[in-house]
């Protein structure tokens, strides 16, 4: 996956009221909290790659319309996120490119209350790692860049063991997308799947991300890719 298209997924995922203590929830916000990814890829053919993410909490900051928690990544684009009744939420990111925060509109929740299984919301999404193997531009996120994906929380209460250590009482989101593509003069026009497996825990936020892209098709390739929490503090 190249890098770009990693950052779109984390802009993605960090998708802020900040009456709600921002260090007791299953995506915590205060300052000076630090988290480091491992981020695997596994393409149609075969080859396997691996970046390190980091990402550090800068505490709260005030926007045009009121006060958000300020979170950073280490390839230097900001998230704004706002915590209250309804969830977590982004509601504006910059990129080193930008002059000002460029406002979610709508704001594009994290984690959206109540927190039980059942509990659903709508963000959108692009393909990350489907691609066309003969067409220019390849990726497929260019002509597509806005594909609607239903969000589920389909399990609470879970146990998750990753490398930065085991969790208890995780909540697990499902999030699914169709995206129409022509997939090869056999098949036709069909629609590809799009799923992402999203895993938080408490007082640590997301620990473990699982996006599945297939393709099943000559004209295009897709993949998988995981994002595994290694450390925290």
């Amino acid at each position: 996956m190249s890098r770009p298209a990693l950052l779109l997924l984390v802009a993605g995922l960090l998708a802020g009221g900040c009456s709600r203590a921002p260090d007791d929830t299953l995506f915590p916000l205060a300052e000076g909290r630090r988290w480091t990814y491992d981020v695997t890829t596994e393409t149609a053919n075969n080859i396997v790659e691996h970046e390190e993410l980091r990402f550090s909490s800068l505490g709260r900051d005030d926007l045009d319309d009121g006060p958000a928690w300020r979170r950073r990544s280490e390839s230097g684009v900001d998230y704004w996120l706002r915590s209250d009744d309804t969830g977590i939420y982004r509601v504006a990111s910059k990129s080193d490119l930008d002059a000002e925060p460029r406002p979610d509109k709508p704001a594009r929740y994290v984690l959206k209350e109540p927190l039980v299984a059942g509990t659903s919301w709508q963000a959108t999404t692009t393909a990350y790692l489907l691609r066309r193997r003969q067409e220019f531009p390849p990726e497929i996120r260019h002509t597509h860049p806005a594909v609607p994906m239903n969000y589920v929380i389909d399990a609470v209460d879970q146990p998750l063991a990753t490398r930065a250590g085991e969790f208890t009482g995780c909540l697990r989101v499902k999030g699914t997308a169709l995206l129409r593509l022509f997939a090869d003069p056999v098949v036709g026009w069909t629609d590809m799947p799009l799923t992402t497996l999203e895993w938080y825990c408490p007082g640590v936020g997301l620990a473990r991300l699982e996006r599945h892209e297939p393709a099943n098709s000559t004209f295009l390739s897709g993949g998988d890719l995981t994002m595994e929490l290694v450390s925290w503090e």
